[in-house]
């Protein structure tokens, strides 16, 4: 009689990456959109509700940006420069055109860097709004992102009335800016900040002690210090894990020198717990800081007596030969730019260091041993922009 088949079973073996874990299931979360965020890909271990390897896989919104700076002039590098997070793309431009002028030993004029300075802290106000109307969403709450949408309308019309864009402001050029500012729009932007500053505590009555927040953030996807500094996390992330680092205070350029100096209305906001609830109480109060500061720039650009905005450029801008290395405080975290000139008119080789790229390979630490169900709100709470990530 031949011998019946054996029916015992039989173990699977399904590895990721470097994670072979037996009988374990390996799920793709994306390339859709995960948590409203853009194109993000995770690949996931998990042992049933609890994640035990996440890898995440980018590159699905890649344009070669980088490449393209190579055939393009130091005026036009600036179009493409601004778009990488299409949420801070003021903050964008500063960088490239910043690390220009340092390299063609240009002074810019001091109405121009207050007015930059300006616009850069609305633009960072622009940015934090999104997040904390976005964030409470991913979480099941609809109503705090209306009234964040409603101050961000403040501040996009006054961005739109001195830069014609909404997102796209192309206001920075290499020296200074397009133009002066348009008559009585200092006017309105204070009343903007004013606007903004007194109902913003109607947004933070919604999220500030909400029980059902607390209950999906606090102790939820807790990033130490000693790991966020490991993988060059920065921004907002790092500061609610307690790394108490600003480039705006610690490596100061613009006006921010004076703002953060003893006395003047800029300071840095940390936290020590580097929970998700942590991160979104640095976003809440960086918000605040960012409208003191640009009350500041508006009261400062009202006792300069009249005068240029821009220098005077040639007909072909040749940078000399050499390389430098700009770093900014973008609202989502350090920016860098490598530029090397070869004597031409266009950069040899121009890298970028965006802030959401870190911030996202940080996931593959922050996640395992994390909760499937936990895993939106942790994604939310990194607060990147996925164009950043990609370039």
């Amino acid at each position: 009689m031949p011998t019946p088949p054996t029916t015992e079973p039989r173990e699977v073996t399904l590895g990721v990456g470097s994670a072979v874990h037996s009988t374990d299931m390996v799920l793709n979360i994306g390339p859709q959109h995960p948590a409203t965020h853009g194109v993000l890909r995770l690949r996931v271990v998990l042992d049933g509700e609890r994640l035990l390897h996440a890898d995440p896989v980018v590159g699905y919104m890649h344009r070669g940006a980088e490449k393209l700076f190579e055939v393009r002039d130091y005026r036009q590098i600036t179009v493409l420069a601004n778009r990488h997070d299409w949420l801070s793309a003021f903050g964008n431009e500063l960088g490239v055109v910043m690390g220009v002028e340092a390299m063609l030993g240009m002074e810019v004029p001091e109405r121009a860097v207050w007015a930059r300075t300006l616009l850069a802290e609305l633009n960072r106000v622009l940015n934090h709004l999104m997040f904390l109307g976005s964030y409470p969403l991913e979480l099941g709450a609809i109503t705090p992102i209306f009234y964040a949408f409603t101050e961000r309308e403040e501040i996009q019309a006054v961005m739109e009335e001195i830069s014609g864009g909404r997102m796209h402001y192309m206001f920075n050029r290499v020296g200074g800016l397009k133009e002066d500012l348009p008559a009585g729009w200092l006017d309105r932007v204070e009343a903007a900040v004013a606007a903004v500053r007194g109902r913003l505590p109607q947004l933070e009555g919604l999220l500030v002690g909400n029980e059902i927040l607390q209950a999906r953030t606090k102790g939820v996807g807790v990033l130490s210090p000693e790991l966020a500094c490991a993988y060059g996390v920065s921004g907002p992330i790092a500061r609610a894990s307690g790394v108490d680092l600003d480039l705006r205070r610690d490596a100061p350029y613009l006006a921010y020198g004076e703002l953060f100096a003893p006395g003047g209305p800029g300071r840095v906001v940390t936290r020590t717990e580097g929970d998700c609830l942590a991160r979104l109480e640095v976003l809440l109060e960086q918000t605040h800081v960012s409208l003191d500061l640009a009350q500041a720039c508006v009261e400062r650009l009202r006792e300069l007596p009249a005068g240029p905005v821009n220098q005077r450029l040639p007909k072909v801008l040749k940078v000399p030969e050499g390389e430098r290395y700009t770093a900014t405080e973008n609202p989502l975290g350090i920016n860098g730019y490598h530029l090397v000139s070869r004597g031409e008119k266009t950069p040899w080789r121009l890298k970028l260091r965006s802030a959401s790229f870190n911030n996202v390979q940080v996931l593959s630490q922050l996640l395992p041993g994390e909760l499937v169900g936990d895993l939106v709100a942790i994604l939310g709470s990194m607060f990147f922009v996925v164009g950043d990530v990609d370039k």
